[in-house]
């Protein structure tokens, strides 16, 4: 059973992305369309939607999907999204002056995500 679990994480492409400029629910409302979705189905998906947050996800994708077949061999037809994740990043404050001499604070916020490509299983 170890044997199984070290072959499957060898059989998987990761990538992940920090400090990307967007809201975690803009990206969590894309990512929920691809999870459990075969590659080409996905880049489909990716392509259509009219959300902003779809094109970095489809870059990383993308960008996933040619770490597999570049660097472990895998046959991009055979790929599907096992994993994706959306996690909160780092918020970045400016002020912006206001009236009377008072500034007023603006919070840019960020996201990390994380996507894995796995083969599917050959019987």
């Amino acid at each position: 059973m170890i044997r199984n679990e070290n072959l499957d994480s060898y059989r998987e492409a990761k990538v992940l992305t920090q400090h990307i400029r967007m809201s975690v629910f803009k990206a969590l409302r894309v990512i929920d369309h691809i999870r459990g979705r075969s590659y080409e189905e996905t880049l489909m998906i990716l392509e259509l939607l009219p959300y902003g947050a779809a094109y970095p996800i489809l870059k990383l994708v993308s960008s996933a999907a040619a770490n597999a077949s570049h660097n472990m061999g895998l046959n991009e037809a055979d790929l599907f999204i096992s994993k994706a994740e959306v996690h909160g990043g780092t918020i970045v404050k400016k002020l912006r002056p206001r009236e009377r001499g008072r500034s007023y604070i603006i919070k840019k916020t960020t996201c990390h995500i994380k996507i894995v490509l796995k083969e599917k299983y050959k019987l």
